[in-house]
């Protein structure tokens, strides 16, 4: 008999079983096994919130498989993610498979190496309860949310909508940021710039206006500032003063997973999603050519900047192999985390940094491969030495007026010859300034003024929306996908190039949740919350306590909102279209029911006139002429075909492009990629052709 080690996927099956060879067997439970029914509430909330479990729908084959393995099995070893979320997972597992959930049989990887599983499997422990009653509290709570919010939503404003204890705080700085932005009044100013030259070098550089011998004047009108340029006319300028200096610029610490997210939106162009898919799968295990399968970073979902001493020194002996010692600090660099952070779980890191991105680029997908390229990058430099900037700040004077000019120039390379942080906005590029010193006369070249007005706050990004989630401890990193595809997917915000704009509909539902339910949008009590389930999760606090803490003022919240708005609608504007109702002559508008969205009359109910949405691509058919429109499958996915379908069957996954074949006429698809790639689907035609295109 061999010993069942059960995980989550089976792509973690797989590297796993590698490593532990014969005497075990490795089965995926494809995540949950066991959760709350979606059809009901399934809490008693009479009962001290006692849930109501059963086995997911469509999971009970699955279930009968693992009950049969763990009978023939030597013991069982529950080996799920090591966070509430898998802590969770193993406990369900262990009520349904009738384990004793106080034995040693829970294993837990920070890695998924041979190293990382030998140290998982030595030491195994029993279930902690306190992370599954964290877990079940998180849960409940945002069910009691949902269930309760959800309809009252669709009862006042309309159909198909939802609201959860996260996702209405996210939602809700987004339409804030929105209202912000609105209210914002530009307000005028002026800067003058002077282009000068210190004689015999030809080198022109920039001095800015400072004010005058008495400080700083800010220019507010054009007339303000013409005057100063008069005065300015025909004034010799001068060094007064120069100040050398250096400045030492540090590496970022290693990757949390709050930062990850934010850096692959920065850098890459990744949502949230898309990088926690690409972690996920370099962390449960890649087949590499010449290595085999291997975890190729440590467990993604974690809020410790803590790195192993092994993981360190291995840094350390890359760099000075790589580099020289010149690269390395004084002192390999320990980071300390963040107030309130957990720390269970080191940062995120690659398990091996033998393994260089060029060493296993061709084994990775190209999303694996980005990603993973960005967190060996980031931990290397995170043990690498200082930048070091050398620094010239000159005052000049003209008249009674100053300027200032400052630059820089790299003394030292140091962390940046491998990798540098992104920031939310683009930093100015400082430039090296001739040499000055004071008493130079310096020559003008060009002095202009020119207008500015203040600007509004920025939109949030999903890099600095979900930065701003962290800072105020709303939810957790790992919930930030989930939270940013729930509130997109149901438009209660769009993406404008990469910010996040709300709709009518999220700011009505905003509106709405604020004057009804403060607290579920207030950003304090609901970080207050966060902080009670993470006492839970340390055994400080029980958790049916907290939700009761909760749920009592909830209720009684809900309870009047009901009542007040009963009977109730919200209106929303309706968006119009150019279409013409051909039975009654309004300009049709676009409702959204039970199967998404379509265009209907709005003289309803005496005209019930109402058709698809069609989407035109502006392309012809290849195969008869007519229209190409976009489509969407069962599943959701969109594709493109001709608009006499059925008397016409073509189709295609790719976008049509904006060009035609130059062999036979006919519109060329594109498949996007390193290179976009334009073919012709005509029959016999077989024209292809490459030019440069954007990344996905």
């Amino acid at each position: 008999m061999s010993k069942l080690v059960i995980v989550e996927s089976p792509a973690k099956a797989r590297t796993i079983k590698k490593y532990l060879g014969d005497g075990y067997e490795v089965i995926a439970s494809m995540g949950h096994v066991r959760d709350l029914p979606k059809a009901r509430l399934c809490v008693d909330v009479k009962d001290d919130f006692k849930p109501k479990y059963a086995v997911i729908k469509g999971k009970e084959k699955l279930v009968s498989e693992l009950k049969s393995a763990a009978q023939d099995s030597d013991g069982v070893y529950l080996a799920t993610d090591p966070d509430r979320e898998g802590e969770a997972i193993s406990w369900h597992l262990a009520y349904l498979l009738g384990l004793d959930d106080t034995a040693r049989n829970r294993v837990t990887f920070n890695e998924i190496t041979k190293t990382g599983i030998r140290e998982g499997m030595a030491h195994p422990r029993s279930i902690d309860m306190d992370l599954v009653n964290a877990q079940q509290a998180r849960r409940i709570l945002d069910r009691l949310v949902g269930y309760s919010l959800s309809p009252f939503l669709a009862k006042t404003i309309r159909r198909g909508l939802s609201a959860g204890r996260v996702q209405s705080v996210a939602l809700r700085i987004i339409v804030d940021r929105e209202e912000e932005i609105r209210k914002f009044q530009p307000e005028e100013y002026w800067s003058i710039d002077a282009k000068l030259t210190a004689p015999p070098a030809r080198t022109v550089f920039s001095a800015a206006f400072y004010g005058d011998r008495n400080g700083e004047i800010k220019i507010t009108d054009k007339a303000q500032a013409d005057a100063i340029l008069a005065a300015l006319e025909n004034v010799p300028f001068a060094v007064e003063s120069v100040k050398k200096g250096k400045k030492n610029k540090q590496p970022a610490p290693p990757f949390i997973t709050s930062t990850l997210q934010q850096e692959a939106s920065r850098k890459l162009g990744f949502q949230a999603r898309r990088t926690m898919q690409a972690a996920q799968e370099l962390y449960e295990g890649v087949d590499i050519e010449g290595v085999g399968t291997v975890g190729l970073i440590t467990y993604m979902r974690t809020d410790s900047l803590r790195l192993s001493e092994d993981a360190i020194g291995e840094a350390v002996e890359f760099i000075g192999s790589r580099w020289g010692k010149s690269y390395l600090p004084p002192k390999p660099r320990h980071y300390k985390a963040r107030a309130g952070a957990q720390d269970g779980h080191e940062a995120i890191r690659p398990t091996s940094v033998a393994l260089t991105p060029k060493d296993v680029e061709r084994s990775l997908t190209r999303d694996q491969y980005k990603l993973y390229k960005l967190i060996w990058e980031r931990f290397v430099a995170c043990q690498m030495a200082n930048c070091l900037l050398n620094t010239t700040q000159a005052v000049i004077t003209a008249g009674e007026y100053v300027f200032k000019a400052s630059g820089y120039n790299v003394g030292f390379d140091g962390f940046t010859v491998l990798y540098e942080e992104s920031r939310d906005t683009e930093e100015e590029k400082g430039k090296d300034l001739p040499k000055l010193e004071a008493g130079m006369a310096l020559r003008l070249r060009d002095l202009s003024g020119t207008q500015h007005f203040t600007q509004p706050p920025p939109r949030y990004t999903e890099a600095s929306l979900i930065k701003t989630l962290e800072e105020n401890g709303i939810g957790r990193p790992s919930t930030y996908a989930a939270t940013i595809m729930t509130i997109t997917s149901r438009e209660y915000v769009v993406r404008e190039g990469k910010s996040f704009k709300p709709t009518e509909l999220g700011e009505v539902i905003t509106k709405l949740m604020k004057e009804r339910f403060p607290d579920i949008v207030n950003i304090r009590f609901t970080a207050a919350v966060e902080k009670e389930l993470d006492e839970v999760q340390s055994g400080k606090v029980d958790w049916v306590r907290t939700l009761h803490d909760f749920y009592d003022d909830f209720e009684k919240t809900l309870k009047k909102a009901k009542s007040e708005m009963d009977g109730v609608k919200i209106q929303l504007k309706e968006d119009e279209t150019d279409y013409i109702c051909e039975k009654c002559g309004r300009r049709m508008v676009i409702k959204t029911g039970r199967y998404g969205k379509f265009i209907a009359c709005p003289g309803y109910p005496e005209c019930k006139n109402i058709k698809k949405i069609v989407i035109d691509t502006g392309a012809k058919c290849p195969k008869c002429g007519g229209r190409i429109i976009e489509k969407k499958s069962r599943k959701g996915r969109v594709f493109y075909g001709c608009e006499e379908y059925p008397k016409c069957d073509f189709v295609s996954w790719d976008p049509p492009s904006d060009q035609t074949c130059p062999r036979c006429g006919k519109v060329l698809m594109q498949k996007k990629g390193k290179k976009k790639t334009l073919y012709c689907l005509t029959e016999g035609c077989g024209y292809k052709t490459e030019a440069a295109g954007e990344d996905e």
